[in-house]
């Protein structure tokens, strides 16, 4: 086997031409790829603060009609987040999952300010104590706030390490009061910086959702501007975390019947694959389109340059049919030929595929304020939260699977070269 592969990558050295431009040809390719797989994989791989991103079902919005708007949920149902008294009525209720947090949907701009310094703007995201379970946030000072402080409605907050330095100087602060926007509150713990690449846990502070009157906010009678998760003892718990999820809302439905409301579920809650490709409470969600549009995306990727290698590697087949023709007089075999030239391509696919990817993690980080965040700023990204092992594995397939694309009619063409005219340099 080592044999083969010195053997190939000197008739690569022979043809420098038409290996530098088929191995671009492939690096691109898989450039693509992953450039495509890693923007996906920051929206769902977990990692801290969202390290149970696998184990979450959630629930960003709710769909509510009434009797008296007609009974098509298409044309008669308002969407959007919750109201705490439906979430209180439901999702913590039941039993089953591990921990249950809600939080605004949207972060507010919040003006922040002490005494001596300049006030100053940050995002704010309203709670509940449960939230800190479901988030994993990395405390450098203080605890979160506990279900008696939401309970009672006081004004503490979490605020991140850069945030306190700002108004403190120190992310030793717990206990020390600030305003936000003109009410005093006091500083409950100190966490680290969050990146916002995560979908619900990123802001510059978090405060009790009774603190400042969002759990009082409804319309609908039962909707707000809340968002909740459910996070699952393990993933083989889903079906039994949606059965009792749907005990819990015939029950509540029932209820609210008799004022003429219900609910349209809409297949709720999402995993956080399915949350982040569902971009509209009214719609359900069509995973199916998804999976077919990527799949899609990734065969034109990769069909592009499996034609371009296949070519690439008639041309070199050509440049060689002297030399294929010796080795065929001197008792070389069809499967010899055959599998030189198959792991010919596959140096080839190999070497352009590590290219594509390092490549692709360097444009990640270098580019990332385009491709990840919109033009906005990317704040705490790292290798974890685009590569893993399982990423990795896609790459090598997507090199395999373009190599034996491109590589199996050549090299069987290539292994049945009429000897005589291969040693005259004839064709076939």
């Amino acid at each position: 086997m080592i044999r083969y592969f010195k053997q190939a990558w000197g008739s690569l050295r022979k043809q420098p031409l038409l290996s530098i431009v088929s191995i671009a040809g492939t690096a691109l390719a898989i450039f693509l790829i992953m450039i495509i797989v890693m923007i996906d994989e920051v929206k769902v791989t977990p990692f801290a603060p969202e390290s149970n991103r696998d184990r979450w079902l959630v629930q960003t919005a709710a769909s509510i009609g009434n009797k008296e708007w007609g009974s098509t949920p298409e044309s008669n149902s308002s969407n959007g987040g919750m109201g705490y008294n439906l979430i209180r009525q439901t999702f913590y209720e039941m039993k089953l999952p591990e921990a249950v947090g809600c939080f605004t949907w949207t972060n507010t701009e919040s003006h922040l300010s002490v005494p001596g310094k300049t006030p100053f703007g940050a995002m704010r995201k309203d709670t509940d104590h449960g939230f800190f379970n479901v988030m994993d946030f990395t405390f450098l000072s203080g605890k979160p706030f506990t279900e008696a402080d939401v309970e009672s409605g006081l004004q503490v907050a979490v605020i991140n390490e850069t945030l306190a330095r700002k108004l403190f100087d120190t992310t030793d602060c717990v206990g020390r009061e600030f305003s936000i926007d003109h009410v005093p509150y006091r500083v409950s713990g100190v966490v680290k910086d969050v990146s916002n690449m995560t979908s619900h846990a990123e802001a510059d502070l978090w405060v009790p959702l009774t603190s400042n009157g969002t759990d009082k906010f409804t319309w609908c009678t039962y909707m707000g501007s809340l968002s909740a998760i459910i996070v699952a003892p393990s993933k083989a718990d889903f079906p039994a975390v949606r059965e009792e999820y749907a005990k819990v809302w015939d029950k509540f439905e029932a209820e609210v019947a008799e004022a003429g409301w219900e609910f349209y579920r809409r297949q709720r809650p999402y995993d956080q694959f399915t949350a982040v490709n569902t971009r509209s409470g009214n719609m359900e969600p069509d995973m199916d389109g998804v999976w077919k549009h990527n799949l899609l995306v990734y065969a034109i990727l990769l069909l592009i340059p499996a034609i371009n290698l296949s070519s690439m590697t008639q041309s070199r087949l050509r440049h060689r049919r002297e030399e294929i023709g010796v080795r065929r007089a001197f008792g070389a075999t069809k499967t010899a030929i055959m599998g030189e030239i198959f792991i010919e391509s596959l140096v080839i696919t190999v070497i352009a595929g590590l290219i594509g990817l390092v490549l692709s993690i360097a444009f990640i980080f270098l580019g990332g304020k385009t491709v990840l965040a919109g033009g906005a700023d990317v704040t705490g990204l790292s290798l974890g939260m685009v590569f893993n092992a399982e990423v990795f594995g896609i790459a090598l397939f997507f090199c395999f699977l373009m190599n034996l694309i491109s590589a199996t009619f050549p090299s069987w063409q290539a292994s049945r070269t009429n000897i005589v005219n291969a040693l005259s340099g004839g064709k076939k």
